[in-house]
């Protein structure tokens, strides 16, 4: 799962870089600069996910040992 995780988030943020770099005067001409937000917002919520994920997989490795 964690590799899901961490897909999510490098998509949020190469999503957010790109707008940023790119389209960042389209986005103020358009009124979308909520869009920025919307990928930063995605970025940071990855890193709980992450931890979420993480820990998952760490119980379900212990699981799977008997331990």
């Amino acid at each position: 799962m964690v590799p899901f995780a961490v897909g999510g988030t490098l998509v949020w943020a190469v999503a957010g870089l790109v707008l940023l770099l790119f389209f960042r005067d389209w986005l103020t001409a358009h009124g979308h600069q909520n869009w920025l937000g919307i990928c930063l917002a995605g970025f940071l919520l990855g890193f709980p996910g992450l931890a979420v994920m993480l820990r998952h997989d760490a119980h379900r490795r212990r699981r799977r040992t008997g331990n």
